[in-house]
This record gives C-alpha cells, structure tokens and sequence, in this order.
C-alpha cells in the first residue's frame, strides 16, 4: 500500500505524519513551530521531507492560501506566512511527486471520504476558529473553481461597512461567523473592548452572555442560508474550534426554515484534527494515480 508524507502549513504550526491510501495516520504527529523567515520555512520543509522521503511514494501539503487548480503553488493570501511564500517551488522540494492543496478544501475532502460528509455528493465544510475557511464538494469533486481560489468565505453580510475583515473588505461572513466575529459581537453589545471569546462561551448560563452567542450564531446561520441557497448541498459540516459550541440541531431548523431549495443536513465534523493531512494525502494520491496511468 502506497504512502504518503502529509505536511499541513498553518501561522503558527507546521504538522507532518505519514499517511497510507486509506486516510490512516500510521506514523507518529510532529509539531513544529511555523518559523518567521522564509528562509527558516524552507530549512523546516527540507529537514522534515529529508526524514522521511524514502520512506514514502508521495508528498502532499495542505497549506494556508489558495492553490492554482495543477496542485502546484500557493496564489492566494497566506495570513502569517512569510511574505515569499507564494514564491515558493513545491516541486523542487524532494524527488518524489509533490501535491498542494488548500487546508480547507483538504479537510472538506477528508469529510467527504471518511468523515461526516461520506458517500455525499454535494457538500459544504465551515472551519470555525480565528477565520473561516471553507471547502465545497460539487458532484463527488472539489469545486475550486477557474483559478483554484473558490470556498474563500468573504461573501457580504451587511453593506453599511459596520465591521473590517481580516482580507481588508468590509463585512465578510468571516468577520461574523469567526472566533474574532464572536469577540466583536460581545465587543459591541457590552461596550467593553477587553472581553473575550472566552467570557462567553464559559459563561452562557449568563442573559447577557447568551445573548451575545445567539447574536453571533445567528449570523453563522444567516450565512448558512445563502450557502444553502446557491449550491443545494446534502450536507453542510461545521469544523474549527467554535463549532464545538454550536447548537447544530437548532442551526439545522432555523436554515431549513429560512432556504427557498431543499432541505439539507447540518453536521460536525469527525474526520478529526488532522482532516487537512489526510485530505490532502488521498487528493494527492488520486492525482498521482492518474498521472501513473493506473
């Protein structure tokens, strides 16, 4: 059974593991911290790769930023990344075939083979934490759309310019359904500039701070409804660090109610913390098979 060298790139940490056609981890998860220079990423991606390239068939990244449709480089906003990031050649790196796809869209396609989502044709996946990321399933395959930067969730929710996005547009859905949507929704109702999204959610028995949560899943659900309305979907899986509090069964109702297509379902996800190495793991072996012509 083939193996593959799965690297996840995010701000702040850097995972590798190996992982065989089944999306099994079948070796030990490394951590690293995401170093500052570009020249210190690239040193990290020589050292994990020289560890293990012969021990595997195939290197898959799932990474921050949009990736072009050949599964070859990052064109997209990268966050905390260094800045030459985009610049970087994937291919150059080890002497295996190299894979790249976005971590969002890996993680959906990890949902859609072995998770929530399985056996679904027509999927949506929400990563709920500092942002929002996204990833669509259309038709059993990864819609990336022309260019490879399709699933970015920074579709309008207000147009009054009430809140700056983290991309520099105003009132992006990821500017309210986010962590840092949750703490500008508490910020607003309360007046107070220093609580947290902790403060919330560790205190929901409080009116106050139930009303802010209510606030804030309601825009989640807002942008549910619009999703729902332009693609259909099946199913609608809800991952990240925030979806742990939603209250799925009642996001579930209130979309339903509000959509003018078909009902669909809304789910966590349970593909696990490493969904994006294991997406990209089974997107990359896809690809290589049919470039083998097997």
């Amino acid at each position: 059974m083939k193996k593959a060298l799965a690297v996840d790139v995010g701000g702040t940490k850097i995972y590798n593991t190996i992982i065989n056609e089944k999306g099994e981890i079948v070796s030990e998860i490394e951590k690293t911290s995401t170093p500052k220079t570009y020249e210190e990423l690239l040193a990290v991606f020589g050292q994990i790769i020289s560890k293990y390239e012969n021990d595997v068939d195939i290197i898959a990244f799932a990474t921050a930023g949009a990736v072009n449709n050949e599964n070859t480089k990052v064109i997209g906003s990268t966050g905390n990344l260094p800045l030459q990031y985009p610049t970087t050649n994937f291919q150059n790196l080890s002497r295996k075939f190299v894979f790249l796809e976005n971590d969002a869209n890996a993680a959906a396609w990890a949902e859609f083979k072995t998770g929530a989502s399985k056996n679904m044709p027509y999927s949506i996946m929400l990563t709920l934490g500092t942002g929002v990321g996204g990833g669509i399933i259309l038709d059993n395959k990864l819609f990336k759309g022309k260019n490879g930067a399709a699933g970015e969730m920074h579709f309008k929710m207000r147009c009054d310019k009430h809140r700056k996005c983290t991309c520099g547009a105003w009132d992006c859905f990821e500017a309210y359904a986010s962590g840092t949507g949750l703490k500008k929704t508490a910020e607003e109702i309360t007046n107070n500039p220093d609580i947290t999204t902790y403060d919330v959610i560790k205190n929901l028995e409080n009116p106050l701070m139930k009303k802010i949560f209510d606030s804030w899943q309601n825009d989640l659900i807002n942008g549910i409804v619009g999703l729902a309305n332009l693609f259909d979907p099946n199913v609608i899986v809800l991952s990240g660090s925030m979806a742990e509090f939603c209250d799925i069964k009642f996001i579930e109702e209130q979309a339903n109610a509000q959509i003018v297509t078909t009902p669909f379902k809304v789910v966590k996800a349970c593909a696990g913390n490493y969904s994006g190495m294991i997406g990209a793991a089974l997107l990359a072996f896809e690809k290589y098979s049919k470039q083998a012509g097997n």
